[in-house]
């Protein structure tokens, strides 16, 4: 049972191995693209504080100012409404409207996505750029990255091939557990789990292989898992619904009637604001159908999830009463398992240690393709090198063998 499992690990690794390196070194950078990204591009992601704030310090945008910042894009004919509004998280922050990219020409078309930063202050547009688009330069590098990690730059069929990819990953994690399983004897498991100086290189790297497997085979199946739950939730929800209960994802209309007057984006800012006054409102979601309501995202003191948070607030278009919320901090059962897929992918739910945890692991697929390479080309070898004494012994008995058939008679 075990050539096969050893054989199931090895040639999951042989085809999946490049993806999975790219996933990984990918991973490992874009864990930090929002750093990176102001770095990159302060004149666009950027801005002098307002006066009386502190740099770096949380942002409580007002209602006025969303309302502002919502009226201004939407009275220019060069941008107009746009589809959802991210909000600035600390003062030096900017406003980013984004606007709904037309529909790829095929599945392994990768969507664009019009991006517009505003100025909180002086609602100055300060520049653009299309998320989405690939690219080496400034602005368009941490988006190109993103979309590699995220789609291959391949749109919904490269959705499927990271999906695909997740599941290898899990394989690999589960496979190679098996493999690397020692004897039970305290020896056998500190061998198991060490790398010791001295030898060549292809024992080196086999016990870096296996080693390091043992170290990170836990976070690289956590990372494996949600992948798939990122791109193929119709897969895997099945089986969370069968272990714990997960809510149905209804969609949700107005209440109020689609031709009546309309609040806008500050109104909805002010509601979801209401309902979770200690929270911060991190983005908003502009309807573009009558129907539709308007969805606010809000991040609690204590949610796993940084950045945006992952609270949703459905706000009613026409009369501004909350629909629904979805509040991870009151999940149970399978909703709580899935609100923490996210920050446990990026680390973030354990903070700044864990997000350099995730980066360090982001590396590994590229160790372990490497070292896997090593130990398979060796072995690959051994038999024709175990061939080749036996070869040389036939030829050197050779003179002696016809010299005896000389002698006889």
């Amino acid at each position: 049972m075990k050539p096969l499992i050893r054989s199931v690990h090895l040639w999951a690794g042989l085809v999946f191995g490049t993806i999975l390196v790219l996933q990984g070194l990918t991973g490992t950078v874009i864990g930090w693209r929002h750093e990176l990204d102001a770095w990159l591009n302060p004149g666009l992601l950027r801005v002098a504080p307002p006066p009386g704030t502190i740099a770096g310090a949380e942002a409580r945008p007002s209602a006025a100012q969303v309302a502002a910042v919502s009226t201004r894009l939407a009275g220019d004919p060069a941008y107009g409404r746009p589809d959802t509004l991210f909000l600035p998280e600390v003062h030096g922050d900017v406003y980013v409207a984004w606007y709904r990219p037309e529909k790829p020409a095929s599945r392994w078309s990768q969507g664009v996505t019009r991006q517009v930063m505003v100025d909180p202050a002086s609602l100055r547009v300060l520049g653009e750029r299309n998320w989405g688009e690939a690219g080496l330069s400034r602005p368009l590098l941490m988006p190109t990255l993103f979309h590699l990690h995220r789609y291959l730059m391949s749109g919904d069929a490269g959705k499927l091939v990271i999906a695909v990819q997740g599941v290898a990953l899990m394989l690999l994690c589960l496979s190679g557990i098996v493999v690397w399983w020692p004897k039970p004897t305290l020896a056998a498991f500190w061998h198991a789990v060490t790398v010791r100086r001295g030898g060549n290189w292809p024992k080196f790297s086999f016990q870096l292989h296996r080693a390091a497997g043992f170290w990170v085979a836990p976070v690289l199946l956590v990372l494996g898992f949600s992948g798939v739950y990122f791109n193929a939730p119709e897969w895997l929800t099945p089986a969370i619904r069968a272990a714990a209960p997960l809510a149905e994802n209804v969609k949700v209309t107005n209440a109020s009637p689609n031709d009546g007057p309309r609040i806008d984006a500050g109104a909805a800012l002010a509601a979801a604001q209401a309902r979770y006054p200690q929270a911060r409102v991190s983005r908003i979601g502009i309807p573009t159908k009558p129907e539709q309501p308007y969805e606010v995202r809000v991040r609690q003191p204590g949610e796993l999830r940084h950045g945006p948070g992952a609270t949703r607030v459905s706000v009613d278009a026409g009369s501004g009463e909350v629909l629904r919320t979805v509040d991870p901090l009151a999940a149970r059962g399978g909703d709580w398992f899935v609100s923490t897929l996210y920050p446990l992918h990026t680390g973030e739910a354990f903070g700044t240690a864990g997000r350099v945890l995730i980066s360090v692991v982001g590396m590994t697929p590229l160790v372990f393709f490497i070292t896997g390479l090593v130990v398979w080309i060796k072995f690959r070898r051994k038999p024709a090198r175990r061939k080749a004494p036996a070869g040389r012994a036939l030829q050197d008995a050779a003179p002696v063998m016809a010299r005896t058939r000389q002698a006889q008679p």
